[in-house]
């Protein structure tokens, strides 16, 4: 299981905002990156950077999986163990049941 995040979305959407804001007055985005991560505290510059990507993802201006798309195929990952274990008792019970039918039943 993933931790939880210690930076809330709003801040996320601030940071990145700002870079796109402050971009043109740096001359790398690498510099806008390192301005805001001092700015606003951020623990370190790779992560501003993988929140600006994911972005440029979900906003279609780079090709990827979304974030929508993410939390669909973990709950679909998340579906199909359920199912599978699901299947895994039914086959163990039919199999005891079979084998019940099988057995010679004495009359009283």
């Amino acid at each position: 299981m993933a931790r939880p995040s210690m930076y809330p979305p709003e801040l996320r959407k601030r940071a990145v905002r700002m870079v796109a804001e402050i971009r043109g007055d740096y001359p790398t985005e690498s510099a806008a990156i390192n301005a805001v991560v001092a700015k606003l505290g951020i623990g370190s510059r790779e992560t501003l950077r993988k929140w600006i990507r994911q972005d440029q993802i979900d906003t279609g201006a780079r090709p990827g999986t979304t974030t929508e798309e993410s939390a669909q195929i973990k709950a679909l990952k998340k579906e199909i163990a359920e199912l599978k274990r699901a299947n895994e008792i039914l086959k163990a019970a039919s199999a005891f049941f079979a084998a019940e039918l099988d057995r010679p039943h004495t009359r009283s």
